[in-house]
């Protein structure tokens, strides 16, 4: 249950150790864990269900920051938007981006990182890098991973099955 608040202030944040939710008003709420560890929540209810949202710790956002991270999340409840969804989506557009501009030696570098500790021979860590590079990188490998397509495989790849149909 949620203690009692006629807003927090900055002093108090502070000093506060004995675990609880702290009311600050507008659904913000300063979260104390058994541990001694503050961070910031803020409770919503959006199409009849109640959702409660981390803000971030004390150590990274303060009173005033708080307020304002609350603030945001408030005008896209008012807007109909679950702030949490639409973290989530903030999230998954920005690795996509990322993934996007991923260059495909770079892919395939960590890939060959990732997998070289289950290669049971030498030879495979060595033979990996060495037909890429023969191969693969001169025509694809500055291209971003969502660039190539089937054509482009099979432009790398007939030429080697002309040359080593084995």
């Amino acid at each position: 249950m949620p203690k009692k608040a006629a807003g927090l202030t900055t002093r108090r944040v502070e000093t506060e150790k004995v675990p609880g939710l702290y009311a600050d008003g507008g659904g913000l709420y300063l979260k104390v864990a058994p541990s001694g560890a503050r961070s910031w929540v803020y409770r919503y209810q959006i199409a009849g269900r109640r959702r409660d949202m981390g803000l971030g710790t004390l150590a990274v956002y303060k009173l005033a920051e708080a307020r304002e991270r609350a603030r945001e999340a408030r005008r896209l409840v008012a807007d109909g938007i679950d702030p949490l969804e639409h973290r989530a989506g903030e999230s998954t557009a920005a690795m996509l981006a990322a993934a996007r501009a991923m260059t495909f030696r770079r892919a395939a570098e960590s890939y060959i990182e990732a997998m070289r500790p289950g290669w049971r021979s030498a030879i495979h860590a060595r033979q990996w890098p060495a037909t890429l590079e023969k191969y693969v990188y001169p025509l694809l490998g500055k291209l971003a991973v969502d660039r190539i397509d089937t054509a482009l495989v099979l432009k790398v790849l007939q030429p080697i099955w002309t040359e080593h149909p084995e």
